[in-house]
């Protein structure tokens, strides 16, 4: 899993080190603090088992050009160039390093002007094998079908999460006897929940199912298709406890109500109590209240809370990192909703 990550003159970081929980980290902060970007980066960095997993023997040429095709794919910058993700403004090089719980760092570096990454450290990172799974916020079950050929084939409008998530979702059931016993749990409570199952087909084929009769995914409420895309990466193994990489799902509390969001949360706590890193990125209080109100220490549950800012001296990107939810500072989404329940009582006093 992740243990820390370190940006220097990346995207919108001027300087910016983080380190993570190897259970839950959520991430929150105003639009345009880069919440997206940090899980991208990370995302990025922790994909090498794309390159490691083919036969042939890896060169740090074949590691470099990868991570290249890899930052352009995922976060599709002005003309396709690499130095279109260096900070406005700075002097010094672009570098993200990613550290590994088992010792394994990967640091990088590159220019304004540069066609690719140059790759400044190296430590073990071809043993870090496990698959990463990224959950982008806009919902894609219900355009899935016939878009992971085209993708491959054609110029798309979309960065690579999309693509990958595809890829996984398209995947076989993985055997009933590797399916671990809260993934089971899982898939169950969510089908409980809306009411029926969501049957892929493969080629992106996607229907849900209630009792004996079919609909087309289309008819089903969103909120019910981000869960069916949880469901499935359970059900193809996808996302393991302890074996697959880390989560990371970006605005999952889109679309999703209240009744929902607290069932997210209690999947989440229980598969990162079995080992799933998980990396959330937030803009909703009741999904960010949900983790406060049933994290249970006796469990050995570990959330850290990942609050990004802007200095208002400088203007640059800060990140204040606490374990206890009431020491989350800035935190706009609290402090928004403390404003609109003053609001109410002062139309109330005024009535």
């Amino acid at each position: 899993m992740i243990t820390s990550l370190e940006l220097r003159n990346f995207t919108a970081f001027r300087r910016l080190k983080i380190d993570f929980s190897p259970k839950i980290n959520v991430i929150i902060g105003e639009n345009g603090t880069g919440k997206t970007h940090l899980l991208k980066v990370a995302y990025a960095l922790s994909s090498g088992y794309k390159l490691f997993k083919q036969p042939s023997e890896m060169e740090e040429s074949d590691l470099r050009d990868f991570l290249t095709e890899r930052l352009i794919r995922l976060f599709l910058p002005l003309n396709n160039k690499l130095g279109k993700l260096y900070h406005t403004g700075a002097e010094e090089r672009a570098e993200c390093t990613i550290n590994f719980s088992l010792e394994q760092t990967l640091k990088i570096s590159f220019s304004k002007s540069s066609q690719s990454v140059h790759i400044i450290e190296n430590k073990n990172y071809e043993q870090y094998q496990q698959t990463p799974v990224f959950i982008p916020a806009q919902e894609s079950l219900s355009f899935m079908e016939g878009m992971l050929s085209l993708y491959d084939r054609y110029q798309m409008n979309f960065d690579e999460t999309y693509r990958d998530l595809w890829s996984l979702l398209d995947l076989p059931v993985i055997r009933s006897e590797n399916l671990q016993e809260k993934s089971k749990w899982a898939m169950e409570e969510i089908k409980n929940i809306c009411g029926g199952k969501f049957i892929f087909y493969g080629g992106g084929r996607v229907n849900f199912k209630v009792k004996n009769i079919e609909y087309s995914v289309n008819a089903i409420a969103e909120g019910f298709r981000k869960m069916g895309v949880l469901s499935r990466l359970l059900e193809t193994g996808a996302i393991q406890p302890g074996m697959s990489g880390t989560l990371f799902w970006d605005e999952p509390e889109g679309n999703i109500n209240p009744k929902l969001m607290r069932l997210l949360v209690e999947i989440l706590l229980e598969l990162s109590r079995n080992g799933q890193q998980v990396i959330v990125a937030t803009h909703d209080y009741v999904f960010l209240k949900w983790f406060d109100l049933l994290i249970d220490e006796k469990k050995d549950d570990k959330i850290t809370y990942h609050s990004l800012y802007r200095d208002q001296e400088n203007n640059q990107l800060r990140v204040n990192s606490t374990h206890e939810y009431l020491e989350i500072y800035p935190n706009r989404i609290s402090d928004t909703y403390t404003d609109l329940t003053n609001e109410q009582l002062k139309q109330y006093l005024r009535s």
